[in-house]
């Protein structure tokens, strides 16, 4: 939804420094800690008091189903300029993200599973919780450490991380939706479809659009499906063959997805109070299960799904890409932070299992994935200066 011009310099500078995926996952992990520090303060009521103050619903599910929904249309929008106009597009190029982004769903479901199945309790709910992989806080980790790792490794992490959220969305929409009211769900269909035809005769008014994509998410909201669906498919009746229409909602959006939305959900998510139960929240199968599946899951699905793929077809690894660089970029693929937190409310409400499960396993997700990919990236650096010196 395009808006009003209301830009000055100082705005203009700081919108242009929030598209940046290095500022989005530094703003992430800033708001994360800044919770986790509140929660664990002597002022940690104040921080569980806001984040349950009413306002017709709580502040903490206003973030959730409703500030994270702009976070969700402008991925839409990603994905389906990737799938109209990128790389899923061509299937010689998508085959081995496509595979990666499976593999690193299904294995670390699997783990998930069957660690909850040994541990017993009612953790089964919570499988999906390690298949996500976070975009902004991977895409950026991968912008600071990898300044001299080849082009193609992070246009493979941004195809594995497209395919990712689509797959993650609808299992949100399919396994997570408690109850459906189907007079709902079709009725913001409505306003969906008027959203889509405006957007394809060139209206971009705000005062036009934003009405119809609120009561979309309304209509969503009371439908029992997700909320965030409702983003996604207001992206989706956006033009991307006409790149100034979609690049003008990206424009406008994404620095208010990447400086608020995100955050501020973060903020309200990580908050976990490390009392005299984290010991025993620690050792549950549900963190257990999160940790393995975001940590191990993810390295092995990711790695796995493209050797298999790669050896048995004639897919190959993008130009400049070694084994090293994948294997680096798969333990990235273990940072499972907005949309691993999201499944885990949907599964378990304000449990403190989830997490902590999804913060340890995303924190020690990209410690491995920095040392990985800084190894490699020092070793690409000196080598180019060893043919330097001998040229």
């Amino acid at each position: 939804m395009a808006s009003p011009t209301l830009e000055t310099p100082v705005l203009t500078r700081l919108a242009a420094a929030l598209r940046s995926d290095t500022t989005a996952g530094f703003l992430l992990l800033g708001a994360a800690f800044t919770a986790l520090v509140w929660a664990n303060s002597p002022w940690s009521g104040s921080y569980h008091a806001i984040a349950q103050a009413d306002l017709g619903l709580t502040v903490a599910k206003w973030a959730s189903d409703g500030l994270l929904a702009i976070f969700f249309f402008v991925a839409g929008l990603e994905l389906k300029r990737e799938l109209v106009m990128g790389d899923l597009r061509d299937p010689r190029k998508a085959t081995l993200p496509v595979a990666a982004a499976v593999g690193g769903m299904i294995v670390p479901a699997v783990l998930y599973t069957v660690i909850n199945l040994v541990g017993g309790g009612d953790g089964l709910r919570g499988w999906a919780i390690p298949t996500a992989t976070d975009i902004a806080f991977a895409l950026a980790v991968l912008a600071v450490v990898g300044r001299s790792l080849p082009p193609g490794l992070r246009l493979f992490l941004l195809t594995l991380a497209v395919v990712d959220d689509l797959l993650a969305i609808a299992v949100i929409a399919i396994f997570y939706t408690s109850s459906l009211h189907v007079v709902a769900l079709l009725l913001s269909l409505l306003p969906i479809a008027v959203f889509g035809f405006l957007t394809q005769r060139g209206v971009r008014a705000w005062w036009a659009l934003l009405p119809l994509a609120a009561a979309a998410w309304a209509l969503m909201h009371e439908s029992g499906v997700h909320a965030t669906v409702a983003g996604v498919l207001l992206a989706f009746t956006v033009p991307v063959r006409e790149p100034a229409a979609a690049e003008r909602f990206e424009h406008v959006w994404r620095p208010i997805s990447s400086g608020v939305a995100v955050p501020v959900f973060a903020f309200f998510a990580a908050g976990v109070t490390v009392g005299g139960d984290f010991g025993a929240a620690l050792l549950d199968p549900v963190t257990v299960g999160i940790v393995v599946g975001l940590v191990a899951g993810k390295t092995v699905g990711i790695t796995g799904a493209t050797w298999l793929v790669q050896r048995f077809t004639r897919a190959e690894l993008p130009a400049g890409v070694s084994w090293l660089d994948l294997l680096g970029l798969s333990v990235l693929g273990g940072i499972g932070f907005t949309v691993s937190l999201l499944i885990g409310e949907l599964a378990f409400g304000a449990a403190p299992e989830p997490k902590v499960g999804v913060l340890l396993g995303s924190l020690i997700a990209a410690l491995g994935a920095t040392a990985l990919l800084r190894t490699r990236d020092r070793h690409h650096r000196n080598s180019q200066d060893a043919r330097g010196a001998v040229d």
